[in-house]
C-alpha cells in the first residue's frame, strides 16, 4: 500500500473523452463476459481498438448484504436489472456517431441476447479517488501485490501522474481464446484534478477493449475490494 497525505482540490471536467451509458434489455449474461462483449461490439465498430474505445465491464450490483457473485462453474449467470447499463469510454467527437450506430442493436454475448437502448453521455469528472476493476498483472505479481503496486507507480509516473495513495484488491482473470488475462483491482486516491482526468482519459496498460485499465470514480476507500460484490 502507498499512502501520502495531501489536501483535496476542486473538481474539473473533461470535454475530450466521455462515457456512453446505454440502457439495455438482457435476461442474463455470462459472469465472464468481457471478451464476448468486446467481440460483439467489434462487429458493429470494427475500428474500436484503433479509435481508443474502451469497454466497461457490465456491473451488476448486489441487492442486499451477503450477495455473492454467481459461480459460472455451477451454470450460474449474471441477472441484469432495468438499471443496468452497458458503457463505453469514447472520444467525445465520436460519441454521437457511436451512439447512433449502436442504439437498437442486439448483441450476441456467448448465446445471451443483449439489446442496446438509448445512451446517456456522461462527462468525466476529476474525482480524487479512482478505481479500476481490472488491471493486468505479470506472473510474479500474483502472489506479491507489492511488486504490482511498485510497477503501477512506475507506469503512472511515466504517464506524468503522481501517485500519493494506492491500494490493490484481489486477483481475478478474464478468459480469452489465447488464454486467461490475470488482473487485480486497483484504487488510487488523492489524485490532483489534472491527474484524475488524465488517468481516466488514457487508462493504464493494454487491453482496454477488454475492460482492463479503465478507471471509475470511487466515493470512498471503504470499497477497496471492488471484485467482491460486482
Amino acid at each position: 500500500m502507498l499512502w501520502e497525505e495531501d489536501k483535496a482540490e476542486e473538481q474539473q471536467t473533461s470535454s475530450d473523452v466521455v462515457d456512453l451509458a446505454f440502457s439495455m434489455q438482457c435476461r442474463q449474461l455470462p459472469v465472464d463476459h468481457l471478451h464476448a462483449l468486446s467481440q460483439a461490439l467489434e462487429q458493429i465498430l470494427p475500428e474500436m481498438r484503433e479509435s481508443g474505445i474502451a469497454v466497461h465491464e457490465i456491473h451488476i450490483a448486489g441487492s442486499q448484504n451477503g450477495w455473492e457473485r454467481p459461480d459460472p462453474s455451477l451454470g450460474q449467470y449474471l441477472m441484469p436489472s432495468r438499471r443496468t447499463r452497458m458503457s463505453l469510454r469514447v472520444p467525445a467527437d465520436q460519441a454521437e456517431e457511436i451512439a447512433t450506430r449502436l442504439e437498437g442493436v442486439t448483441l450476441d454475448i456467448d448465446g445471451c441476447e443483449l439489446t442496446l437502448g438509448k445512451p446517456r453521455t456522461k462527462p468525466l469528472s476529476s474525482h480524487d479517488t479512482l478505481y479500476a476493476r481490472h488491471v493486468l498483472m505479470r506472473d510474479d505479481e500474483w502472489k506479491d501485490e507489492n511488486l504490482f503496486l511498485q510497477r503501477m507507480a512506475e507506469e503512472l509516473a511515466a504517464q506524468g501522474i503522481r501517485v500519493r495513495k494506492a491500494l490493490c484488491g484481489k486477483g481475478s482473470q478474464i478468459d480469452t481464446p489465447q488464454g486467461p488475462l490475470h488482473t487485480r483491482s486497483l484504487m488510487i486516491a488523492d489524485l490532483s484534478p489534472a491527474d484524475s482526468l488524465k488517468l481516466q482519459q488514457e487508462g493504464l496498460g493494454k487491453h482496454q477493449h477488454l475492460g482492463c485499465g479503465i478507471f471509475l470514480p470511487m466515493k470512498g476507500i471503504q470499497a477497496v475490494d471492488v471484485n467482491k460484490d460486482d
